[in-house]
């Protein structure tokens, strides 16, 4: 029982190393590349869509504290160290619904303190983007009606919810906020 507790222990320290250096890392990386000018964004990115695992850009929500590296895609992998892009949904600063989803027990915990017109910035090389929280809800797995686009520029936030529950959640927790000004 004692190997096991071990073991068990320096999983999860590494799991949450890991995490931690990724984010560091790719934090300066991220600032290296940015745009020198960042609060002048473009108005609508010809971008490419991304390949999978490539860096989209960095989501920061002030009030909660959090600022994360966001990759492309929502496997394992991507998840474990980054937020993820929703593979098909728009991009920052584009028509549509940018769809971003995080593990609730590591980098999205402290979306269970998130608030109607709470600011949510998502940087990336080509501008900034302000979004304000509009709504929350809790919807069932199946439930991908919420990353439909809308008529104009939005960001669906994407997590298990409850968030203390132990094991593969039953539903998820969906923060949609609009691009431009607080309502």
């Amino acid at each position: 029982l004692l190997l096991a507790g071990i073991a068990a222990v320096a999983i999860w320290t590494w799991w949450t190393v890991r995490g931690a250096v990724f984010q560091s890392r790719e934090n300066r990386i991220f600032d290296n590349q940015a745009l020198s000018d960042p609060e002048r964004p473009s108005p609508t990115p010809r971008v490419p869509p991304p390949q999978a695992g490539a860096l989209v850009g960095r989501l920061v929500i002030p009030k909660l504290h959090l600022r994360a590296i966001v990759r492309e895609g929502t496997d394992d992998d991507t998840l474990d160290v980054a937020l993820g892009h929703v593979p098909g949904t728009a991009l920052p600063g584009q028509t549509g619904n940018v769809g971003i989803a995080g593990h609730r027990d590591t980098l999205f915990r402290c979306l269970r303190n998130i608030s109607k017109n709470d600011r949510i910035v998502f940087q990336t090389t080509y501008g900034s983007y302000t979004y304000f929280v509009e709504r929350t809800n809790i919807v069932k797995p199946r439930d991908v009606g919420v990353l439909a686009p809308g008529t104009g520029s939005e960001i669906t936030l994407i997590t298990c919810y409850p968030f203390r529950y132990v094991g593969s959640a039953p539903d998820r927790f969906i923060v949609r906020a609009r691009l431009g000004s607080a309502r």
